[in-house]
């Protein structure tokens, strides 16, 4: 997969479609690389006529990790948001979303549909804030506003989140992330045993572990601000997309997202969880295709 140098790092991407067709930007969640994107989505999209760039965001992957912030400690950091105090990570949310606007930069892309899942979303988000002119489109996909009172993830979804796998071993890292995924998946769209372990092998195989970059990332979000006030401000036309049975998100976040952003649809899709299973893939193709290709309609038929 090609790499390009970007608001000082190096990030690691992968492009699908024509390079002269409409650009679908897809930014992935905390700790999960670029492969977390099924290639089944980013081959639909680019059939529907969308040239689609997924990467791999900082601390993740094969782009750059910031080993020499070492690692953050998650429970002191929770601790101190439960008590309302200041909280202080490595860097912050607005710093990953001009991670992705600088690859745009280096892909010669002046402006994307712009598509972000969980911890994607909120980048998402403020790209679409912090860039206005770079952003033709948002869609935030399981994702929040950082309002703690409408995004309350389940007790035993926040819990698998930090559980660490038993060993740095890859047996174990796999069956770690294969229980996870079938906590946080869709109950109503569930992936089989043999695409589940596919898709963790794959996903684990990709690159080295690095639990202090998934530190690292974990903190930015704990330590993000509500995006609320900031959402007022955003222009670019919004699909919020969002399941009813998230229990990592509930679906709270994503009417919260949806009610902050003037003019924002809200797509529910009932019995989706937190993931992306190959069920579920056709349904985002045609929400997001669809969406995208009637942003660009309308944008074309100005005089």
């Amino acid at each position: 997969m090609p790499n390009v140098r970007a608001n000082g790092i190096d990030i690691e991407y992968e492009s699908f479609g024509r390079l002269s067709d409409p650009a679908i930007l897809l930014i992935m969640g905390v700790t999960s690389n670029l492969l977390t994107w099924p290639d089944s989505l980013c081959q639909g999209l680019a059939a529907k006529g969308f040239r689609v760039i997924r990467f791999d965001n900082r601390d993740v992957g094969r782009s750059t990790h910031l080993d020499a912030l070492g690692r953050t400690d998650l429970k002191a950091l929770i601790a101190e948001l439960m008590a309302g105090r200041p909280m202080a990570a490595s860097y912050r949310l607005e710093d990953m979303a001009a991670d992705a606007v600088g690859l745009l930069d280096a892909l010669g892309i002046e402006r994307a549909h712009v598509v972000g899942a969980s911890m994607g979303g909120m980048i998402g988000q403020l790209v679409a804030i912090d860039h206005p002119t770079r952003t033709k489109s948002l869609v935030s996909v399981m994702s929040t506003t950082g309002r703690l009172e409408v995004s309350q993830p389940k007790p035993e979804a926040f819990a698998v989140l930090l559980t660490p796998p038993a060993s740095p071993a890859r047996e174990d890292r796999i069956a770690q992330s294969f229980a996870a995924w079938r906590v946080i998946g869709s109950p109503g769209f569930p992936a089989s045993d043999e695409e589940l372990t596919a898709f963790v092998t794959r996903r684990i195989d990709y690159a080295p572990y690095d639990p202090d970059g998934d530190s690292r990332q974990l903190a930015a979000v704990i330590a993000a601000p509500p995006r609320n006030e900031r959402l007022k401000s955003v222009v670019a036309p919004t699909l919020v997309i969002h399941g009813d049975a998230d229990p990592l998100i509930p679906v709270s976040g994503g009417e919260d997202t949806a009610q902050s952003i003037p003019g924002a649809e809200l797509l529910v899709i009932p019995g989706a969880g937190h993931d992306l299973s190959e069920s579920l893939v056709p349904t985002y193709v045609k929400a997001i295709g669809d969406f995208a290709a009637k942003v660009d309609a309308k944008e074309n038929a100005r005089p």
